[in-house]
């Protein structure tokens, strides 16, 4: 499963989407909105997305869990818009018969997921917000417009 969503992520839905009998391991990430940043109070996070590009980019990560581990099952889901403090901004589940698969592809596709895609994070201050970097990702866009492939 692979989906950018507006709505609060679920996190029991996406857990649910990879527990199999074949599992014997289930690794999740949550990435959640914490209250500071920079020194500053944060209070919400904002996410945009090139959503198109994102979703296959989303998608070429999970092939790559299944062509890497030994992994049963797999979702990585991203939200957009604003996500308040403590909500999941992401979730990643994956499971695999044993726990170094899914502990090692959880990581690899949250890492990737960082680096590569096209999400931004503009961070909402209670005195301002301000956009944080994410140059590989942009870069990555730019490569594509062009014609390059990475």
């Amino acid at each position: 499963m692979v989906r950018i969503q507006e709505a609060k992520i679920h996190v029991e839905e996406i857990l649910g989407s990879v527990v199999v009998p074949e599992a014997g391991g289930v690794d999740v990430f949550i990435g959640t909105t914490r209250n500071h940043a920079n020194g500053k109070n944060v209070v919400a996070l904002h996410y945009e997305a090139y959503v198109p590009m994102a979703l296959e980019m989303m998608r070429g990560i999970e092939k790559e869990l299944y062509r890497r581990w030994k992994i049963r099952a797999a979702a990585i889901v991203h939200r957009v818009g604003e996500v308040p403090v403590t909500e999941a901004s992401v979730v990643i589940a994956v499971s695999a018969d044993h726990r170094a698969d899914a502990f090692a592809a959880c990581r690899y596709a949250i890492d990737t997921l960082k680096k590569d895609v096209p999400i931004w994070k503009k961070e909402i201050f209670e005195d301002g917000e301000a956009w944080a970097e994410n140059i590989e990702a942009r870069f990555k866009i730019q490569d594509r417009s062009i014609g390059y492939e990475s």
